[in-house]
């Protein structure tokens, strides 16, 4: 994009945010990194900037749950990436912060070179999904993903929607791959509508996690037609 890129750093501990903001910076020369210690600070900066790219949120926060304000920032500001960066590592949690919204879960455990390529990847268009969530849950999946050798045409996906699921894959929405494929968007929510039905999942989130535990390596969209 053109112009400088927009960051906001949630956490309480003043050396954590500026380590954050260092490395944001470095990530993205020109960008501007604001910080806030709690919730109502972050709620504020966001009405006053207008426009954050990204937020780097901590769940732990004095006045309230991480995972409501990060609710709240995809209900009042559309359009605001979150990245969840947290000491808890539960893998229920992780799970909840990406179904309410969050393009990447990144525990504060792992090292900077993790945490760089995990923002690098988010800020690429993709989403970071910690390993702990990938690993399957107790109860019963569904018939479709109990073969971890399960290959797309297995699942009977066609070529177009595997190019549909590669664009889902890097966190485009239906308006984004309609252009990029040339497709209408009705065609696109029938190809979505289809790939999770497959992947025996309910949202694009579940999808993401599913093809990544699945380790498939999706071929590039042909954007030519």
């Amino acid at each position: 994009m053109l112009d400088a890129m927009q960051f906001l750093v949630v956490d309480d501990h003043p050396l954590v945010r500026e380590a954050l903001a260092s490395l944001l910076l470095s990530l993205r020369q020109g960008a501007t990194v604001q910080q806030a210690a709690t919730g109502a600070e972050a709620l504020a900066a966001l009405d006053a900037a207008g426009s954050i790219d990204l937020v780097l949120l901590d769940l732990r926060l004095p006045d309230g749950s991480g995972l409501d304000l990060l609710r709240r920032i995809g209900t009042d500001h559309i359009g605001t990436a979150v990245v969840v960066l947290s000491g808890d590592l539960d893998r229920k949690t992780v799970q909840e912060a990406l179904a309410a919204g969050a393009v990447g879960y990144i525990p504060k455990t792992e090292p900077h070179e993790i945490i760089a390529g995990a923002l690098g990847l988010v800020l690429a268009g993709g989403v970071y999904v910690p390993p702990m969530a990938l690993q399957p849950a107790a109860a019963a999946r569904p018939p479709s993903m109990a073969g971890a050798g399960a290959s797309p045409s297995d699942l009977g996906l066609t070529g177009r929607q595997l190019e549909v699921l590669a664009l889902l894959m890097q966190g485009r929405n239906n308006k984004l791959i309609c252009r990029a494929l040339g497709l209408a968007e009705p065609t696109v929510k029938n190809h979505v509508s289809a790939i999770l039905r497959a992947l025996g999942v309910d949202s694009r989130t579940e999808a993401v996690l599913a093809v990544t535990r699945l380790g498939w390596i999706l071929p590039p969209p042909d954007q030519s037609r």
